[in-house]
Formats: structure tokens, C-alpha cells, sequence
């Protein structure tokens, strides 16, 4: 696999995913919900590039969308990815004062190890931008003629930017207690400027 797919690790987990990581460490069960969460997030991306992996073992290795800029059926398809995400952006910035984040997010204050598992298997699974970055490492593997054992690094670095509130949680304690609050405030409140963030990140990996 290439190196350059590794980045996408943080699109992964840019927008309400983090905020689910941010939110469940808030959480008067921090620890344990955390990680049933980190464990959906590991089995459905691990899940999802296997079948993308496979999807593009039987399609063959026509379609590039690495970034390498060879096969006219990959430059289509990220040229029209480009699109979408800069529409996306421009979209979430003008309706910015209307735009708020899920409402399942605040449920899961309350939500046990069952529910924090199904949440990271979920947004995942279902989100869109995970979908199309778990098909790019399909397809680069399948182009590097690669198994699944060498995503592990992606897959990796996926649940360790997932697992970011917790560690830092772990590691100060108290400051980072009385900070987690504010920051999932913060991002509730300007669920727009994360939006655009991974619609830009995005736009900029795959260029």
C-alpha cells in the first residue's frame, strides 16, 4: 500500500466521528464506552476495506483514484469527487448559521457499550467520505497486488485518530476532563467549520 493513502486516516474520522469520540469520553462511563466505540470503528473499517478490497479484485485494476493520476476512469471519478466535496463546502459554509450536527449525537451522552459499538461500526460503515476513502485503499491494494494485511497500518492509524479523546483523556486527567466539555460545545455549535474542514481535507488528499 502506499504511503500516501495513510493520510486519509484523518478524513476517516473528521466530522460527526470524532465528535462521537469527543462526546463518549464526556460520558460518565468515558472508558468503557470509548472503547466498545474504538472496537466498532477498528471491525467496520477493517470490514469495509475488505470488501472494497475484494470489489476491486473482481472489476480488475482499471480504476485508479490514488492520486496517481494513471486510468481516464479514475480521473473521472476524481474529478467529480473534487466537485461534490467543493459544493459540499461551499454549501455547509452559506448555510453556516443554520447548520447543526446530528441530533443522535446527544443521545449519546447516555449511551452504554452496546450503543457506543454500534455507533462506531455505524459511522463507519454508513458515512459517505468513509465509504469512498475505504474504496481508494481497496484499489490501491489491489493495484499493489497487496492483501489486507498490508492496510493494517490505514486501519491502524484510523482507530488511533479515534482514539485521541480517550488518550488524551488518560493522560491529563482533570485538565483534559474540564476540556472535552468545551470542545464537544464547541463543535456542536460550529458543526459547519468541521463540514468544510473534511470536505477540504479530502479535496486536498485526493489531489
Amino acid at each position: 500500500m502506499n504511503l500516501q493513502i495513510l493520510p486519509l486516516a484523518v478524513t476517516m474520522m473528521v466530522g460527526p466521528q470524532i465528535m462521537s469520540a469527543i462526546i463518549l469520553v464526556t460520558s460518565r462511563r468515558a472508558v468503557r464506552v470509548s472503547l466498545a466505540f474504538l472496537l466498532g470503528v477498528a471491525v467496520a473499517t477493517t470490514v469495509g476495506v475488505a470488501i472494497a478490497r475484494a470489489v476491486f479484485a473482481l472489476i480488475g485494476n482499471g480504476v485508479e483514484l490514488d492520486g496517481s493520476g494513471r486510468g481516464t476512469t479514475g480521473t473521472v471519478i476524481q474529478i467529480g469527487l473534487v466537485a461534490l466535496l467543493l459544493a459540499a463546502a461551499v454549501r455547509n459554509y452559506v448555510r453556516r448559521e443554520t447548520v447543526e450536527p446530528p441530533g443522535w449525537l446527544t443521545t449519546l451522552l447516555e449511551a452504554g457499550p452496546r450503543k457506543a459499538l454500534a455507533t462506531g461500526l455505524l459511522v463507519i460503515g454508513l458515512m459517505p467520505s468513509d465509504i469512498v476513502v475505504m474504496l481508494t485503499v481497496g484499489a490501491n491494494l489491489e493495484q499493489n497486488e497487496a492483501g489486507l494485511a498490508a492496510a493494517l497500518p490505514f486501519i491502524a492509524a484510523t482507530v488511533v485518530v479515534a482514539a485521541l479523546p480517550l488518550l488524551m483523556v488518560l493522560l491529563l486527567h482533570r485538565r483534559a476532563e474540564r476540556l472535552m466539555p468545551r470542545v464537544r460545545e464547541w463543535m456542536n455549535s460550529h458543526s459547519w467549520v468541521i463540514n468544510v474542514a473534511a470536505c477540504l481535507i479530502f479535496v486536498a488528499l485526493i489531489l
